[in-house]
């Protein structure tokens, strides 16, 4: 067999970064950026496979074995998560380890890591972390031209290639951010092909009413970036460091939709935009091309409270779109206003909730606890908004300063959490930012029991029994019963 030229693997933290919550609640998606990638490489001639140790559940150790049996050329390891910002920095310690056993074992391998928190961080990873280069920013270009060095005969390597970070007789050399991709229909499907796809699965509640149906399971963009600067978000890490957002055809997006629905019989798909509904007549277009196909597709997609509008969300109910996801964040305006998210009234959260009710489109309402100007009132500000609006979902999140946002570089870096697992929300180690006026402890304590009173209303179980019936209620029952371990709940510290 030929040797493989590249190799990117999708790494396994799942158990330390979700505990048992990961096992038969959480989803299980697809790396989108991984399979671009493969994708993107392997159409200009390159050998390519992916290894999936997260869907496959597989161990560092043995997902070194695996490694090793391919040997290939450069191995590739992705740092990026089903949610970009919060998923990405608690994988580290995986890929620390992932690294750290195969310099032992197999060091001739070259590898680079890519994603949001080696692009936020370049510098320290390369220095923390057993690794050859680090990419910043978008990965396309950086890595095809990286290979393109490493198979070449010159004796000499030539490693300016913009994005790409290493270290050189022990001093960090930087080539600043990655090339981007201007025209997104240029970029080639998703490798499907190369992805286990039988082990997928939406999450729990994409699929109420129906819990037992969540694969076979897809993912979809239909745009790369954001235009807006939430201080507490670090997506623009995976590009450029700035705001901006490039679109794909709708219809090159629809062509692959067909070949999932014609290859995989998918249904459940996810749309990954960090912001779908925001070009009204992109949307439209999208939505049009599927209507036309008749399929019967579960889709769910983030949208804006200011975005939306009765004759979209309609178009969207007939195209297959069951669920939009709204980042509420908090009940108090002046905490939105605080971290650039105060762009709309309170009044406008309730109406952009009650169209979307209207139109039969399920609610999946994300809020935050410990925002910087959050005080125990805002919080409860925050939770009665939460269970007047009633969502079918609800995702309860505490603040954190990830890597790549604006909040990490303005914090006190004291108050950052002391290892990666500290950024995951759902952890043993768990440790929100305080905010002016809350101790850690106290944000993590309200969080979880603003989870327990929201799930556990009267209210809120009698609507999803009307909308989804007792088997999703029995569902949520049993969900309820996972109860996450907080280590800084369980110190002295962490005493109210």
């Amino acid at each position: 067999m030929d040797k493989l030229d590249f190799l990117l693997v999708n790494p396994s933290n799942k158990k330390q970064m979700y505990g048992e919550l990961g096992n038969s609640l959480a989803g299980i998606e697809p790396p989108l950026w991984t399979g671009l990638i493969a994708a993107f490489i392997r159409k200009r001639g390159f050998t390519v496979k992916i290894i999936d140790a997260d869907a496959e559940d597989w161990t560092p150790e043995y997902t070194v074995e695996k490694i090793a049996e391919y040997e290939p050329l450069l191995l590739g390891v992705g740092v990026i998560g089903a949610n970009p910002s919060a998923s990405s920095t608690p994988k580290m310690p995986g890929v620390n380890r992932i690294l750290s056993i195969l310099k032992k074992e197999s060091p001739h391998i070259k590898t680079i890591l890519y994603g949001i928190h080696p692009s936020a961080l370049p510098e320290r990873t390369l220095k923390e972390e057993e690794v050859d280069f680090v990419c910043r920013g978008e990965s396309f270009w950086t890595i095809l031209k990286l290979l393109e060095v490493l198979k070449s005969d010159s004796k000499v390597k030539d490693y300016r290639i913009k994005g790409l970070w290493y270290i050189k007789d022990n001093i960090v050399v930087s080539n600043g951010w990655g090339e981007l991709v201007q025209n997104l229909d240029e970029l080639p499907f998703v490798a499907w092909d190369l992805l286990p796809m039988d082990k997928y699965r939406a999450h729990n509640w994409h699929c109420f009413g129906n819990v037992e149906q969540r694969k076979p399971y897809a993912v979809i963009y239909t745009s790369l970036g954001c235009p807006f600067n939430c201080q507490y978000c670090n997506i623009h890490a995976l590009y450029n460091g700035k705001p901006g957002i490039r679109f794909r055809s709708p219809k090159k997006v629809v062509e692959e939709i067909d070949f999932l629905v014609k290859n995989y019989k998918i249904k459940n798909i996810k749309i990954t935009d960090e912001l779908f509904i925001l070009k009204e007549s992109q949307v439209i277009e999208f939505c049009d091309l599927i209507i036309e196909r008749g399929y019967d597709l579960n889709i769910w997609a983030y949208a804006r409270v200011d975005t939306v509008n009765e004759k979209l969300l309609k178009k969207l109910k007939q195209a297959g779109v069951n669920w939009l996801c709204y980042g509420i964040e908090s009940g108090s305006k002046r905490v939105r206003e605080g971290v650039d998210k105060g762009r709309f009234e309170q009044d406008a959260v309730k109406r952009a909730i009650e169209i979307t009710r209207n139109a039969d489109i399920s609610i999946l309402g994300n809020f935050m606890f410990g925002l910087p100007d959050d005080d125990m009132e805002t919080m409860q500000e925050t939770l009665k908004m939460a269970k007047e609006l009633s969502c079918e979902y609800i995702n309860f999140y505490v603040t954190m300063a990830y890597p790549g946002s604006q909040l990490y570089e303005e914090v006190d870096p004291k108050n950052l959490p002391d290892s990666w697992l500290g950024y995951s929300q759902f952890s043993y180690n768990t440790q929100p930012l305080p905010t002016k006026y809350l101790k850690p402890a106290e944000i993590l304590r309200f969080r979880d029991d603003a989870f327990n009173k929201f799930y556990n209303s009267k209210r809120y179980q009698n609507m999803i029994l009307e909308k989804f019936g007792r088997e999703t209620v029995e569902h949520i029952e049993q969900m309820l019963k996972h109860k996450i371990q907080r280590k800084l709940l369980e110190s002295e510290e962490g005493v109210l």
